[in-house]
Parts: structure tokens; C-alpha cells; sequence
């Protein structure tokens, strides 16, 4: 599978503030890749990089095989992207600013902004200035602006900004679509845990600047994330049995009563039984799948805010 972002020992440094230390990432060609991060984590930092629009301290920025330099213009025309907020003419109308784009890439198909005013359901307001346009409104618009050149690489930094739960479900589709559709690579960040979890092949970790963890959601299923847990009244003669007579090596004491069992370790008819053989009083016995953000919360430390 081709790589089309390779990030290799990114560093960056603003006076004596390490922002982004020692990174590491890799999106696969036609994948979507989750970028998720408590607030202040680094995410945007590393999206400006990526587009050039802030240049690393130190480290490699690799994008479709080639190293990023400041002059990789031809490099940064096979992307789309928005960062932060984006930024149209106000006084301009929403076609407008999609065809002065198209100009300014050097990118000219009869029917591209059309297109993209239907993908993104702005085909009734095309004439409308975007000044008058609501902050839900001006985020279609600029992913419209960002897909407008049917990019290999799509940078998208909080694209459900501002929009109800139908817009975030017509987006959601949409990005699969350019998916699989259209071969689209896309990298999105979002403090929506659930939506992430929905549509991302592989999700990035960033915590305090380090890209903490990197693991595709296969992955994730396959090493376990399902759990048990057993409330009991005595969890430290639980823990004893599980550990010695069950040879039980990955679980928790929540606290006084609950202990959370994770993945497929034994089955849990045989915990119950041999819990029971030993006098363990169990008042509740439960089996869940443990969500991406449970599975956030755990590797950030409970850091559960996202943002920039």
C-alpha cells in the first residue's frame, strides 16, 4: 500500500516552547485517518505543516513519496484542505469564491463547482454573498472550496464545526464517499470521538505534542477492546482468584466493588464458575465493548477536552 504521509521525527519550537516533539505518523492511500488529541494537544500545528503554512523546527515531512520543502507548490496542488477557520471573499458569492479558487489552482472543469455546491447542499444559496452565510453554512462552503479540485489528499481540521447533527451525518457520508468513491485520502480532526469512530480506518493519538498512539481500528477490535466487569463486595479476593486460579493477567480494581476484565482472556461462563467455586460473592456481571473514547481517556490519562 503506497504512503501517502510519512511524518518523520517532526519537531516544532516557538521561542522555548516545544509545541511538537519527536512525531511520527503514516497515513496508507485511501484511508481515512483520525487525528485526535485533548485541547492544546498539537493538531493543528501539525496540519500547518503539513500544508506549509508553518515550517517544522526540525524532522521530514513526506507527502506522495516527496519531501516537503518550502517551494513544493506542486506537491500542495494534489490537496485540498481547511485549517482552523476558513476564510472566504465576503462580499463575493458562494459560486464566486468556488470558481476564483478553481483559477487560483490552476484547475478548470466545466461542471467542478457545481459539483461541489450539490456535495455539499449549497446549490440554492450559490448566488448568496457568503457574508450572509451562518458559521455551519461557511463550513460547507470551505469543504466544497477544499474537495473543488477532486484532491489525492484531503487535510480537514474540525470540519463538523457548526453544524447540527444532520449536517455531521451528510458530512460523515460524504467523506466515505470520497473514500471510496473517489480514492480520497483523508485526514480529519475532531473532538467527536463517536464520529471518528464511525468512519476512520486508523486513528492518531496526539498528547502533549507526541503522537502517543498510532493503530488502525481492525486493530484496535482485534487486540480486545471488549471487557467484563464483575461487581463484587470483595475485590481483592476476586483479583486473587482471577490472577491464580484463572491465570488472568489483564484486568482493573475500579474501585471498591467493580473489576473490569479486558478481552478475551477466559470465557466468562468459566469466570463466573470458578469465581463461585471460591465463595466470591458476585453482585453483577456485565459484558461491554469499550468505546474509542474510553480507549482515548486511557492513553491520554483522562484527558478528555479536544480541540486545537
Amino acid at each position: 500500500m503506497q504512503t501517502i504521509v510519512s511524518v518523520n521525527h517532526l519537531n516544532k519550537q516557538i521561542g522555548t516552547e516545544i509545541i511538537i516533539s519527536d512525531l511520527n505518523m503514516h497515513i496508507e492511500k485511501g484511508e481515512i485517518y483520525g487525528f485526535l488529541g485533548p485541547n492544546g494537544a498539537g493538531k493543528t500545528t501539525v496540519m500547518k505543516m503539513l500544508t506549509n503554512q508553518w515550517k517544522p523546527t526540525s524532522g521530514e515531512i513526506l507527502l506522495f513519496g516527496e519531501k516537503l520543502l518550502p517551494d513544493s507548490y506542486s506537491v500542495l496542488k494534489r490537496m485540498g484542505s481547511i485549517i482552523e477557520f476558513p476564510v472566504f471573499y465576503e462580499d463575493l458569492s458562494a459560486e464566486e469564491n468556488l470558481r476564483m479558487h478553481g483559477e487560483y489552482m490552476g484547475y478548470f472543469s466545466p461542471d467542478s463547482v457545481e459539483k461541489a455546491l450539490s456535495l455539499l447542499s449549497l446549490t440554492e444559496v450559490r448566488g448568496k454573498k457568503v457574508k450572509e452565510f451562518s458559521l455551519g453554512m461557511k463550513q460547507r462552503l470551505g469543504i466544497a472550496r477544499a474537495v473543488l479540485t477532486k484532491p489525492e489528499l484531503l487535510i480537514l481540521d474540525e470540519p463538523t464545526n457548526g453544524l447540527d447533527p444532520a449536517g455531521m451525518k451528510q458530512l460523515r457520508d460524504l467523506f466515505l464517499m470520497l473514500c471510496k468513491e473517489y480514492g480520497m485520502t483523508i485526514l480529519i480532526s475532531s473532538h467527536l470521538l463517536s464520529e471518528i469512530e464511525n468512519i476512520a480506518h486508523t486513528i492518531g493519538i496526539i498528547h502533549k505534542g507526541t503522537l502517543v498512539r498510532e493503530i488502525s481500528m481492525k486493530e484496535l477490535s482485534d487486540k480486545g477492546l471488549e471487557y467484563l466487569e464483575i461487581v463484587t463486595s470483595d475485590v481483592t479476593k476476586a483479583s486473587y482468584v482471577l490472577s491464580n486460579h484463572l491465570s488472568i493477567t489483564n484486568f482493573k480494581v475500579l474501585n471498591h466493588d467493580h473489576i473490569r476484565v479486558y478481552g478475551n482472556q477466559a470465557a466468562s461462563q468459566e469466570i463466573v464458575k470458578v469465581l463461585t467455586e471460591n465463595q466470591v460473592e458476585i453482585q453483577g456481571f456485565y459484558s461491554h465493548m469499550e468505546s474509542l473514547e474510553e480507549y482515548f481517556l486511557k492513553v491520554t490519562g483522562g484527558e478528555m477536552t479536544c480541540g486545537n
